[in-house]
């Protein structure tokens, strides 16, 4: 991995003091804000070539069922979660009619069960008796439904329908700031003003590959800057750590010192990276 190098001119270096996740105040034209925010987006294309939706699924419904389940979570639980429960319960009509004990058996290992129970039977008590158990595809007919906001709501568009929407999760709202796009911590006003410097095309991919470097180099609470793919455009270059070797041994998944097969099977096959990433996940104990 390259050494990181500081930003250029124009860019605001992150202080010593920076608050991890607070907003970059910058002085760079509309234009310039839009160019440098596309050459991170191509500069994470060429970094993650194999981003995808990290959570498995094999049509809008699973997709649906899955990101709702996600809340409090990781990816990884919720598709350990998943094969258990589409197993047993394969379509909306099933889960509707799901005894609520054994559904709260099944999701507790994702947190909040109780609560994730009621609004799986009840948003797909809604697909039943609204949309004939099949999942719609526009967002205003998605956000109504229980437990589904307009995050969810644009994973399921984007990935289950391929309609393009950004997917606003907490780590794509914590580098959305640090990269300067926003000022925002609102959700809606993020989308809003990240989708003004991206092409609607490049919408979806946007998020999966923001996403994948939130969680594997620009950590909340230890970024590491010293080993970051797009350190040369961040204004928040300096936050973490600016050592790259230190840097190197923050970084996770299949990026972690260790996982080198791991990332050059992704890599060499990324049309298959779904399937390799949960064949890994099987493995880890």
């Amino acid at each position: 991995m390259g050494e990181a190098r500081a930003p250029k001119a124009g860019g605001n270096k992150a202080s010593a003091g920076q608050v991890a996740g607070m907003p970059v105040v910058s002085s760079e034209s509309v234009l310039a804000l839009k160019r440098r925010a596309r050459r991170i987006n191509r500069a994470l294309a060429e970094k993650y070539p194999y981003a995808h939706a990290e959570l498995d699924f094999r049509n809008p419904f699973e997709l649906l069922v899955a990101t709702v389940l996600s809340a409090q979570t990781t990816d990884v639980t919720v598709n350990q979660v998943t094969r258990v429960l589409f197993a047993r319960y394969p379509d909306a009509r099933a889960l509707a009619e799901a005894d609520p004990a054994d559904l709260e058996t099944i999701l507790k290992p994702t947190g909040f069960f109780r609560a994730k129970s009621r609004n799986v039977i009840a948003l797909c008590t809604r697909l039943v008796d609204e949309y004939n158990g099949v999942v719609p595809g526009r967002l205003e007919d998605l956000v109504t439904l229980p437990g589904v906001g307009r995050k969810t709501a644009n994973v399921v568009l984007g990935n289950g329908f391929g309609i393009p929407g950004i997917s606003v999760d907490t780590h794509f709202a914590r580098l959305a700031n640090r990269f300067g796009w926003t000022q925002s911590d609102d959700p809606v006003q993020i989308e809003h003003d990240v989708a003004e410097l991206f092409d609607r095309k490049d919408w979806t991919m946007l998020s999966h590959r923001v996403i994948f470097h939130g969680r594997r180099v620009c950590h909340a609470r230890k970024p590491a800057c010293g080993a970051c793919p797009v350190a040369t455009w961040c204004p928040s270059f300096g936050l973490g750590e600016t050592d790259p070797a230190k840097a190197a041994k923050l970084l996770k998944y299949e990026l972690a010192p260790g996982s080198e097969a791991l990332l050059d099977q992704l890599l060499a096959e990324t049309h298959r990276a779904a399937e390799i990433r949960m064949a890994s996940q099987q493995r880890t104990p």
